[in-house]
């Protein structure tokens, strides 16, 4: 029987997937600024405070660090929060919280302690917000054992991965990107889950592996297209899950291509690529044809200038160049 499915932004998807939450389990609510009355700065949490009230769709202070610690209290205690940072940037004021509280609970207190908390919100840049508003965090909070993060691409790995995160007993940072909340794509109206360290291959190939997350994907299906066209065949790793990240999917991938390029939104020193490039040496090296290529933003803080920042940020042209390298 063919499953139901609708087309909804993942904006929507999200939205739906905390409304299904706290519908099944009344220990779910979210908080943050601007998510209640306003229907939040992005209009996520659209009609969740005119459905369940001030009780469980709570307007906070301009105070990351209150909020944040609130949250992981009402967590200890078995409620199961979802924070909503207005940018993921502004998470850097309560990254004490987070770092030193939420993230290390369950191994101080020799796994008594369980921290149900789900940190969401934009990361990475949008357009012409500067720096401040515009660093990808993820190879950031991915130092600190303790947390999962997961970035979704589309509207039903957004659906599917937040649930997941939702129902998770220990914190999840969850990584949206502002520029993505309008894209549209097939959610099943049934019941389901995606679970964390799954990737998924979005399209299979056999000249080189491409392998990304989050918004990145968007170059990177321009690059496969591309290269189509000139009877090329790339394989498209959308990594969904950053950690647990699934290391056997991408070596799988190598194994059978025997040449891969990495593409993130953050910077290069001591970002997620660097990680999977250190893995793929590890346990790929002799499968290997030319050598792992990493593209990333320019080692900078994100410009204000719509010029520079598209220089900045990987894009298809950049991406393809690397890729003609190791072909």
């Amino acid at each position: 029987m063919k499953e139901i499915e609708e087309e909804i932004s993942i904006r929507k998807a999200i939205c739906q997937a905390i409304d299904e939450e706290m519908t099944r389990d009344e220990s779910v609510f979210l908080l943050g600024e601007e998510v209640a009355q306003y229907n939040g700065a992005y209009k996520v949490s659209e009609g969740l405070w005119k459905k369940w009230g001030g009780r469980r769709i709570i307007d906070t202070p301009i105070s990351e660090s209150s909020f944040t610690g609130f949250a992981i209290g009402a967590a200890l205690k078995g409620l199961r929060p979802i924070v909503e940072f207005m940018s993921f940037n502004f998470s850097f004021v309560a990254v004490d919280q987070i770092a030193n509280r939420a993230c290390k609970m369950h191994y101080m207190s020799g796994g008594l302690l369980h921290v149900p908390i789900v940190f969401r919100g934009p990361n990475g840049a949008a357009n012409g917000v500067s720096c401040q508003h515009s660093h990808s965090v993820e190879s950031f909070y991915a130092n600190f054992p303790g947390l999962k993060i997961v970035v979704p691409s589309n509207s039903c790995d957004a659906k599917g991965l937040l649930k997941s995160a939702i129902r998770d007993d220990n914190p999840v940072i969850f990584l949206e990107n502002e520029l993505m909340y309008d894209m549209m794509g097939k959610v099943p109206k049934k019941e389901f889950l995606i679970p964390f360290g799954c990737a998924k291959i979005v399209q299979e190939g056999e000249s080189a592996t491409l392998v990304t997350y989050g918004r990145m994907i968007l170059p990177c299906l321009e690059v496969v297209t591309m290269m189509q066209k000139r009877g090329i065949s790339i394989e498209l790793i959308d990594l969904r899950s950053i950690k647990p990240i699934d290391t056997e999917t991408i070596f799988s991938s190598v194994r059978k291509t025997h040449r891969v390029v990495l593409v993130e939104e953050g910077h290069r020193f001591s970002g997620i690529n660097a990680e999977i490039s250190a893995q793929i040496n590890e346990h790929c090296f002799d499968d290997l044809d030319a050598p792992v290529v990493r593209v990333c933003q320019l080692e900078t803080p994100l410009p204000y200038s719509s010029v520079l920042e598209a220089e900045s940020i990987p894009n298809a042209g950049r991406i393809m160049r690397e890729m003609e390298k190791i072909l």
